[in-house]
C-alpha cells in the first residue's frame, strides 16, 4: 500500500524487518525445543539469540541467487551464528517459518483494526447520544418514509461496529495458528511437542491438521470478515454523502481552515474524506476473492497463494485500518444541522403520516383496502400539486367520518413516531 493510506504502526507489521524478526525467533525458539527434546545439542539455541542477526540487503543478494526466500534467510543467519547453524532449522519446511509468521503477523494486525472498530464505536456512541432526540426524516428508496431521528441512524451504525468488533475476535482466533509439523504435515523429523512449545512461545495455536502449509480458508474467514468490516464502513460513508449533498445538506463533513475544495470552483465543500473510504472498501473487497481462491492448492501444496499474501492481502490490511481511523475521525467531527433536517422533515406537507392515517382508519372499522385508497388518493393530490396532506384529509369526508381534525393532528405529530427510541438506545448500549 502506498504511502499516503498507511498508518506507520500498522504498515511496520508487514515490512521485512518484522517478517524477518518473526522468522528469528521461530527457529530460535524451535531449537530450544529441538535441545529439550535431545534431538539437536544443547547451545544451539543460545547461539541462535546471541550471535542470530541478519541484514536485509545481504538476504535479498542471496535470494537473487538461490531463487528461495528461506533459505536466502537461513544462508545469512548462518552467516552470523556460525557452526552451530547447521542444527537450525532440522526437520522444517519453509512454510513452517513463513506460514507461522504470516499467522503472527496477522494476530499483530487484528489487534491493530481492532483499535480502528474501537474508535469507530466511540465516536458513534458519543454522536448517537448527542443526537438521540434530533428529529429528521427516515427515507426508503432515497424517498421520504417516516420520521426518525439523526441518533437512531448513528445508533443502527454503532450496532453493525458492535458486530465488526465480535467477527473481528472470531477472526483474530481463527488465524492464530501455529504450523510445525514438516514437510506434508505429519511430524516425520519433529514431534508434535516442538510446536507446541513455539506455539506457546508466540501466543499461537497449533494446526490440528496441516500438509505443508496451514490451510488457507482460516485465511478466507479472516478476509472475508475484514470485506464485511469494509462494507459496513463505506454504508456509513454513502449516508454522509447523501446527507451532505446541497439538495438535502442535513449532515458535513468537517471543513477545516485554510481547506479548499476543488481547484476550478472556491465555493466547493466536498465529502472527500468518505468518498476515500468508500474507495478502499472496494480495495479490501478485492483482496476476498483472491483469499478465498488460495483455499484451493495442488495435493499438499503448491504456492499459487504465495504472491497473493505477498501484495494484496498485506494491502487490505493497511487500507482495512486507515478506512477505520479515517471514518472515526469523520464521526467524531461531523457537522449536523438539526434545522435543516426540520425543514426537510415538511418538505412534502405530512405525507409522512400516510402510514399512521390509514392504520387508524382501520382501527375504525375501514377495510384495508379502502384505508389504503383514501389515504392513496389525498397523498397523491399532495405529489402533483402544493397541497397539505392534512388539510386534504380534513377535506376529506370518507376520512373525517371516521377521524376528526385533532385525531388526524396527533397521527402527523413528528414527536409521536419516536416514543420507542429511549427504549432501543437502552437496548443497544446497555
Amino acid at each position: 500500500m502506498i504511502p499516503r493510506y498507511t498508518r506507520p504502526e500498522v504498515g511496520k507489521i508487514f515490512e521485512p524487518q518484522n517478517k524477518f524478526q518473526i522468522w528469528l525467533e521461530i527457529e530460535a525458539y524451535a531449537a530450544e525445543a529441538m535441545e529439550r527434546e535431545g534431538l539437536i545439542p544443547a547451545g544451539v539455541a543460545k547461539a541462535v539469540w546471541g550471535r542470530g542477526k541478519f541484514d536485509i540487503a545481504r538476504i535479498d543478494e542471496i535470494e537473487r541467487e538461490v531463487k528461495h526466500d528461506v533459505i536466502a534467510f537461513l544462508t545469512n543467519l548462518a552467516e552470523h551464528v556460525g557452526p552451530e547453524s547447521r542444527f537450525v532449522h532440522q526437520g522444517m519446511t519453509s512454510s513452517d517459518v513463513g506460514d507461522t509468521a504470516f499467522a503472527l503477523q496477522l494476530v499483530q494486525a487484528s489487534d491493530a483494526l481492532m483499535g480502528g472498530v474501537e474508535a469507530m464505536l466511540a465516536a458513534l456512541k458519543k454522536r448517537a447520544l448527542e443526537h438521540r432526540d434530533t428529529i429528521c426524516i427516515g427515507r426508503s428508496h432515497g424517498i421520504h418514509a417516516e420520521p426518525t431521528t439523526f441518533g437512531l441512524k448513528l445508533l443502527g451504525h454503532y450496532n453493525a461496529f458492535a458486530r465488526a468488533q465480535k467477527r473481528l475476535a472470531a477472526a483474530r482466533e481463527e488465524i492464530r495458528i501455529c504450523k510445525l509439523s514438516g514437510a506434508v504435515g505429519n511430524y516425520t523429523n519433529l514431534p508434535p511437542s516442538v510446536e507446541q512449545y513455539v506455539a506457546d512461545k508466540l501466543n499461537l495455536v497449533p494446526e490440528t491438521v496441516a500438509t505443508q502449509v496451514i490451510p488457507r480458508d482460516r485465511h478466507a474467514f479472516f478476509y472475508a470478515v475484514l470485506g464485511i468490516i469494509a462494507s459496513s464502513l463505506e454504508n456509513l460513508a454513502i449516508e454522509i454523502r447523501h446527507l451532505q449533498r446541497t439538495e438535502v445538506r442535513e449532515a458535513e463533513e468537517f471543513f477545516s481552515p485554510g481547506q479548499k475544495g476543488s481547484s476550478a470552483m472556491p465555493h466547493k465543500r466536498n465529502p472527500i474524506l468518505s468518498e476515500n473510504v468508500t474507495g478502499l472498501a472496494r480495495v479490501v473487497r478485492a483482496a476476498v476473492t483472491p483469499a478465498m481462491e488460495n483455499v484451493a492448492l495442488w495435493h499438499e501444496r503448491d504456492i499459487s497463494h504465495s504472491a497473493v499474501e505477498r501484495t494484496l492481502l498485506a494491502d487490505a490490511v493497511i487500507a482495512l485500518d486507515f478506512a477505520l481511523h479515517r471514518m472515526a475521525g469523520i464521526i467524531d467531527k461531523l457537522l449536523v444541522y438539526p434545522e435543516t433536517m426540520k425543514k426537510n422533515l415538511a418538505l412534502t406537507r405530512g405525507l409522512y403520516a400516510s402510514q399512521r392515517v390509514m392504520l387508524a382508519l382501520t382501527q375504525k372499522g375501514v377495510s384495508r383496502e379502502d384505508a389504503y385508497r383514501l389515504v392513496q388518493a389525498n397523498a397523491m393530490q399532495v405529489w402533483e400539486g402544493n397541497k397539505d396532506f392534512l388539510e386534504l384529509l380534513s377535506a376529506d369526508a370518507e376520512v373525517t367520518a371516521h377521524l376528526s381534525k385533532d385525531e388526524l393532528q396527533n397521527l402527523a405529530s413528528p414527536e409521536s413516531y419516536l416514543k420507542n427510541i429511549p427504549a432501543m438506545f437502552k437496548r443497544v448500549l446497555d
